[in-house]
């Protein structure tokens, strides 16, 4: 299995994923040379690609979509409310007959990969996460949430590759330049999930055999890399698990630059 971040960030969020013979993308929002880029440092192209899965309809994880859609004729799944919602915002600039509805819990097979949807707590439309499994390997991206419960602990349970959103610092949200309604939006249930959250969730879901955790989604003007690196680090360090921090290995995606492919 390969998972690789080609972006994440409000700027635009695309991740890769898949086996020897099956990739998908989740997400697609930078552009399509950016993506095209990103796969020919691996040696693809689009071509090679089998699907698109997106986590909903907020335009950092769909801009790429339509100059993507019209190079290559591949599925595009999601839930039928991201579906409606991604029409009614790019028009008829993709053929309905592209998408492929797919539900939270309800597994879906693409080539000999396993895509699960998983409820997420975001102001969108009908928004997921993804469990991916293939080869006997358990990747995760859980992004674009403002809380987490039992239930997301449990689908990211025993995974070998996770990306996790951390998305802000609250000292620095709360004193930054937002307006109010927006600070209240992103610390809110359906907002996005902080640092410390963040570390509070991975402390909740560790296991030995976790190949990979990337901090995703950090906003740019509430966070930095550091110190989302270092807080979630700290979380897990002041945990009463087994785990230590230094040897977990956590590392922060790029907005702009993809990280290093990791192969499970």
């Amino acid at each position: 299995m390969i998972f690789q971040s080609f972006a994440s960030g409000s700027s635009g969020n695309c991740i890769l994923v898949g086996s020897d013979s099956c990739r998908i993308l989740v997400d697609c929002g930078i552009s399509r040379k950016r993506t095209m880029d990103a796969l020919a440092a691996q040696d693809m192209t689009l071509e090679d690609l089998d699907g698109i899965f997106l986590t909903h309809e907020h335009t950092d994880h769909i801009q790429g979509l339509p100059m993507i859609a019209k190079k290559t004729r591949m599925p595009i799944y999601a839930t039928r409310g991201t579906i409606e919602a991604v029409q009614k915002k790019l028009g008829d600039a993709i053929d309905p007959q592209r998408f492929v509805t797919v539900q939270a819990d309800t597994p879906v097979t693409v080539g000999d990969l396993t895509v699960n949807p998983m409820k997420i707590s975001h102001d969108a439309a009908e928004p997921v996460g993804y469990r991916i499994f293939g080869e006997g390997k358990k990747a995760c991206v859980c992004t674009d949430l403002g809380c987490y419960d039992n239930y997301t602990v449990d689908c990211l349970q025993d995974a070998d590759v996770l990306l996790l959103e951390a998305n802000h610092d609250v000292n620095m949200l709360q004193v930054g330049p937002y307006p109010y309604r927006l600070k209240q939006r992103i610390l809110g249930n359906l907002g996005h999930l902080s640092n410390v959250s963040s570390g509070e969730l991975l402390t909740k879901v560790l296991n030995d055999h976790l190949k990979a955790v990337f901090l995703g989604h950090l906003s740019q003007e509430n966070n930095y890399p550091d110190l989302a690196f270092e807080t979630v680090r700290l979380e897990v360090m002041e945990s009463t698990g087994d785990y230590r921090a230094e040897d977990l290995p956590i590392s922060v995606a790029s907005r702009q630059q993809p990280t290093a492919a990791v192969e499970f």
